[in-house]
């Protein structure tokens, strides 16, 4: 995790601010910086950490698995939140939803599925997600919790309940 998160915060530093065009059903051409899809590399690496067929080992185990699964997860977490202090909050917070989210598709298909949800999630937010004023600005809709502001209280609760009903559901640490 945290070579995945050294990269998060390199391609942010490098190529971050690059613009990558982003059609929107509610209307016209708009971009994102391509630092908001960075969470993804995260959420591909805990996935494929989290991707192992170990029932041997693991039965046998002094320490429940699942348990050090758990404590990889929240530590994850509290990594992305120290290198959101380098590359922005919200890119923290989205890869704290995004979290949530794969964590909860894993327990309902697998590995792969929850990482493409995490970026299906993003690009439905982006095309989806945002409001548009009669002056053209753009605001996020309510839903589409990856496009708030760094600042927004209310996304920040939402994130980090997201992610602690992920972490409560049985079985979304790990498939029986």
């Amino acid at each position: 995790m945290p070579a995945a998160l050294l990269l998060l915060i390199l391609v942010c530093w490098t190529v971050g601010a690059s613009q990558v065009p982003v059609p929107s059903l509610t209307g016209g051409l708009s971009g994102a910086q391509l630092a908001y899809f960075t969470p993804v590399l995260v959420v591909v690496t805990t996935m494929y950490c989290l991707d192992r067929n170990l029932r041997g080992a693991e039965s046998t185990a002094v320490v429940p698995v699942h348990l050090l699964d758990t404590a990889a997860l929240v530590l994850t977490v509290v990594l992305a939140h120290l290198a959101g202090f380098l590359v922005g909050m919200d890119i923290a917070r989205n890869i704290t939803v995004l979290l949530a989210l794969a964590l909860v598709t894993r327990r309902l298909a697998n590995e792969a599925t929850a990482t493409a949800a995490g970026l299906l999630l993003l690009l439905l937010n982006l095309i989806l997600g945002r409001a548009y004023d009669p002056g053209g600005h753009a605001s996020p809709t309510w839903w589409a919790l990856t496009l708030y502001p760094a600042g927004s209280l209310p996304a920040w609760v939402v994130a980090l309940v997201l992610f602690a009903l992920a972490l409560a559901i049985p079985g979304a640490r790990h498939r029986a």
